[in-house]
């Protein structure tokens, strides 16, 4: 079951513009879009330009749909589903964020367990 972790303070967030935070060995790219009174979270990796730097983007808005620009080639992503903009096969995690008290908390599912023994094709 998901369950919601807090990151780090409103506060610590600097308006429209973006944190990385490390989440349960996760890096998750934190957003905080003042003209919607948000805060979005996806991950910090861009698999275009192959390297953790979503989270210093630039953010706004494409016809409504809030987005991060990449720093490196420039490439869209939602910042609600974390699909690419201009390449829909390609996407990013994107993860449930609020504020509550204060503070910033994402919602990070628990890594799946693994059935599988070492030796293919035999199952705990």
């Amino acid at each position: 079951m998901p369950q919601w972790i807090n990151v780090c303070r409103m506060d610590d967030l600097q308006p429209d513009s973006g944190v990385c935070a490390l989440v349960q060995g996760q890096q998750i790219a934190i957003f905080h879009m003042v003209k919607d009174n948000a805060v979005y979270a996806i991950h910090n990796y861009d698999p275009i330009g192959k390297a953790n730097v979503l989270s210093r983007g630039m953010i706004g808005d494409i016809k409504g749909e809030p987005v991060v620009a990449s720093p490196l080639y420039k490439q869209h992503f939602s910042l609600l589903s974390g699909i690419c903009l201009e390449d829909g096969s390609v996407s990013v995690a994107a993860y449930p964020a609020r504020v509550e008290n204060g503070f910033v908390a994402v919602q990070i599912a628990p890594a799946p367990v693994s059935t599988t023994c070492a030796k293919e094709g035999v199952s705990a």
